[in-house]
């Protein structure tokens, strides 16, 4: 293939361009703040677990205080009944007295063990919400960190958008000056070297792979004609001769 020296040398400033429109999709894909960000998500999900098991735990323990709540005013209301009775003198069966003072005792004494129940209730339904308050704040605080990692990704990505907009409209511009079958030449070699597709060969090395020539590729490189698309044998790239090139 031949092309004239000043459209291979545009293929260094391609190759260039190219290189940094590589860098900034690496760095789109690898920006800290996405790895952050993810992380975040990790811990926002367990506070949000957390305030699950939190909010289950205070309903479960509402109802069963409720309950005990309920059969604590049920013994209560039977020991004022009964009380009531005692004190206006309608029992006189000294048996059925007897009884009834043994049934207040036994009362008294459930009220009090269900109301050790509803005090432990209460205990336990207090370190609840103490941890559903302290998983709402973490919540609060993940959402804050995560409105602040946002902003500054969105800023990085914005930044690289511009960059990216910038080196493309560049590389449309210096890829209008490279003939056709060149620059499909030069984008096959991209596809299969997976980098610069061409390199500029300095003091007999090629710049791409950093290898030297040998001096049957050099005097290869000498005959050849200005014009002529070289390409390097050990890693295929296109070489682009200059001044500093050593021939």
């Amino acid at each position: 293939m031949k092309a004239s020296p000043e459209a291979q040398q545009r293929l260094l400033e391609l190759a260039d361009l190219d290189t940094e429109l590589g860098r900034l999709a690496y760095r789109r894909r690898t920006l800290p703040e996405i790895a952050e960000l993810d992380q975040l998500a990790g811990r926002g999900a367990q506070v949000r677990d957390d305030m699950t098991r939190a909010d289950t735990e205070l309903s479960d323990l509402d109802r069963e205080q409720a309950r005990s709540e309920r059969d604590v005013e049920q013994v209560r209301v039977r020991i004022d009944k009964d009380q009531q009775r005692l004190d206006a003198g309608k029992v006189s069966n000294a048996r059925e007295l007897e009884s009834l003072q043994s049934e207040i005792v036994s009362l008294r004494r459930r009220q009090g063990d269900l109301e050790e129940i509803v005090l432990d209730l209460m205990e336990r339904r207090e370190a609840a919400q103490s941890r559903r308050d302290e998983a709402a704040a973490d919540a609060e605080t993940v959402a804050a960190e995560e409105g602040e990692v946002t902003a500054r990704r969105d800023a990085a990505l914005a930044d690289i958008a511009d960059h990216e907009s910038k080196a493309g409209d560049a590389r449309t511009s210096v890829a209008s000056g490279v003939p056709d079958e060149l620059l499909a030449l030069y984008d096959r070699v991209r596809g299969q070297v997976g980098g610069r597709a061409a390199a500029m060969l300095r003091r007999g090395k090629c710049e791409g792979c950093n290898v030297s020539l040998s001096t049957v590729e050099l005097n290869e490189i000498r005959a050849a004609a200005p014009d002529e698309v070289m390409r390097h044998e050990e890693c295929r790239r296109i070489l682009i001769r200059t001044a500093e090139s050593g021939l």
